[in-house]
């Protein structure tokens, strides 16, 4: 395909020449719909911090008369997936697309998911994904219709602002513990490992020091020695040590009663009305994973750790402005008791799979038609 300013060069990212200018793309790159309020990315001088944890990673650019256009970024890793005739797969992880506006719509987004495929292929990769907003128009006309992928899942986006000048309340009948790295690796291959995107990994997230910890909550009298008869798990990563976020394309009126509700709250606490964060100004989140448990209290025990995730947040203003959690679609149990703002979450995200080996690709029809598991484990790395 022609471009009209020369050649279109796509190669691996190199950090000395080029960490400047994604950071520049980056900047004028919105996250979303462009008709909506939609999110720029303020990666910290890292262009590569949302895939470096990963175990393997790279970054693709694309270069036009000289221009940096556009860049993608790709993960691999084991996870659990039901798939005949084994239950583990290698899988791709697609993030980071990005085209300098400029340059849209002339096939440069598909030459760099081609090329990160081709890469994928080389690594003996058994199925590629990629997640986007189910409105979001662009990109599922890219993946879907162009590139020949289909959907899987629709997880679940739960975000919940955090108050600073207010602590959440913990029932006083339940008890919170947290464990030892070693125990909740332990229960995580126990109870998650057969759930679909379990990672084989998990111990290497649950080391890395962006995981702060795995608390599990239960009834008050019991212990923990003996599993209880009601009890609730999760973790919490701190995405705002790796990149922050800003929002963009709001209207002046939610900007002004956002600055209103922040003068309220401060100087008036005694009204007790919800501040809402500034998300104008670059700011960090939590990423709450791995939740699960059992138990008829299993719902009030998994609010009780939510709400002690927020304190925890609350008392860090400049690292966590909101808390969010991703949970499967239909783990309506979940949904219901983790505290999250509607307005800010997105009840449907939209992931999409697609096999780069002519053997599985049959397969992919199953994986598509079958139930999934109630609990979706997303990898705190790839958000």
């Amino acid at each position: 395909m022609g471009y009209g300013s020369g050649e279109l060069i796509i190669r691996s990212y190199n950090a000395q020449n080029d960490r400047v200018r994604v950071e520049g793309l980056e900047s004028i790159c919105e996250v979303g719909p462009a008709d909506k309020p939609f999110l720029f990315t303020d990666t910290l001088g890292d262009p590569i911090c949302r895939i470096k944890n990963s175990p393997i990673y790279n970054m693709l650019v694309a270069e036009l008369g000289g221009q940096l256009v556009g860049v993608i970024q790709g993960t691999i890793k084991l996870v659990t997936l039901h798939k005949p005739p084994k239950n583990v797969a290698k899988v791709g992880y697609i993030l980071g697309l990005r085209v300098a506006p400029a340059y849209r719509r002339h096939g440069i987004g598909s030459r760099l998911v081609t090329k990160l495929e081709e890469w994928f292929v080389a690594c003996d990769v058994d199925y590629t994904y990629m997640a986007t907003e189910k409105d979001n128009e662009a990109s599922y006309k890219l993946f879907v219709n162009k590139l020949g992928y289909v959907k899987f899942r629709t997880p679940a986006i739960l975000v919940n602002p955090v108050n600073h000048h207010r602590s959440s309340q913990i029932s006083s009948n339940f008890k919170l513990t947290k464990l030892k790295i070693e125990e909740a690796e332990s229960l995580y291959r126990k109870y998650l490992s057969s759930t679909e995107f379990f990672p084989i990994d998990i111990g290497n997230i649950l080391r890395n020091k962006l995981s702060l910890g795995t608390w599990v909550s239960y009834p008050k009298g019991e212990t923990w020695g003996k599993v209880p008869t009601s009890w609730a798990m999760l973790s919490v990563w701190n995405s705002g040590e790796l990149f922050k976020l800003r929002l963009g394309n709001v209207p002046i009126s939610c900007f002004m009663y956002t600055k209103s509700s922040q003068l309220i709250q401060k100087f008036l606490p005694c009204f007790k009305l919800p501040s809402i964060p500034d998300f104008f100004n670059p700011f960090g989140f939590y990423f709450i994973y791995g939740v699960y448990g059992e138990g008829p209290l299993y719902g009030k025990l998994v609010k009780s750790l939510c709400n002690f995730v927020h304190n925890m947040a609350s008392s860090r203003p400049k690292d966590c402005k909101v808390i969010v959690t991703e949970i499967g679609g239909n783990d309506t149990r979940s949904k219901l008791h983790i505290p999250h703002r509607k307005s800010m979450s997105c009840s449907e995200d939209l992931w999409c799979i697609k096999s780069l080996k002519n053997e599985d690709r049959k397969s992919v029809h199953k994986l598509t038609t079958v139930p999934p598991t109630r609990a979706l484990f997303v990898d705190p790395r790839e958000v």
